[in-house]
């Protein structure tokens, strides 16, 4: 995690929409330095559009979100994982970390924290869901961030993946990190101190 000191994240009276239809208004919640959030609600929901909103990806219809952090202190992991199917999960975390100026001598470290250490030179589009998902989820090894948003990231992690991302969600936590995240799964019991937010449209 970084050392980097980080305000709490405070939202008031928020509204989404999605072209003249709003999603969801009058929303207010507050995370603060080592708390996790679990965005959950049904499809249609509203659960990335508000994710995109926080990290400064999407605008809001109204309300305020102050307390955000700068793209350098912040990882976003999308449910698209952003990998090029054409590279393998090294080339592609060379690349990200190339792009974003961080330090690449911990990518086989990264990629064996997240246990596709042993695919690390096979073709992304050859992998399964899970694989890629694990391959994106290396990015939040070699690169300790204070802020992460992950939407759905849970997607496709079998029990051992699920209980992968738990720990290093705990982790964060522990070393004073926040993190945001959506899924329609439940998060493993054997994390703690997870905020559960239900979005209702």
């Amino acid at each position: 995690m970084s050392n980097l000191p980080i305000p709490g994240l405070n939202v008031v009276n928020l509204a989404v929409a999605r072209g003249d239809r709003t999603i969801f208004e009058g929303l207010g919640f507050a995370v603060a330095p080592g708390e996790i959030l679990h965005i959950r609600g049904r499809n249609g929901a509203g659960k990335t559009s508000l994710l995109e909103v926080l990290c400064d990806l999407r605008a809001p219809a109204a309300g305020t979100v102050s307390g955000r952090p700068e793209p350098h202190q912040q990882h976003w992991i999308g449910h698209k994982n952003a990998l090029n199917p054409a590279l393998s999960p090294r080339e592609n975390l060379a690349f990200w970390c190339a792009l974003n100026g961080c330090q690449q001598p911990g990518l086989d470290a990264a990629l064996q924290r997240v246990g596709v250490r042993a695919l690390r030179h096979r073709p992304c589009g050859s992998l399964s869901t899970g694989q890629r998902r694990r391959a994106a989820l290396a990015r939040l090894c070699v690169a300790p961030r204070p802020w992460w948003y992950l939407d759905e990231p849970l997607a496709g992690l079998d029990s051992s993946g699920v209980e992968l991302l738990a720990g290093l969600l705990a982790a964060h936590a522990a070393g004073g990190g926040a993190a945001v995240l959506t899924s329609h799964q439940a998060l493993p019991d054997t994390l703690s101190g997870v905020r559960i937010l239900e979005l209702v449209p």
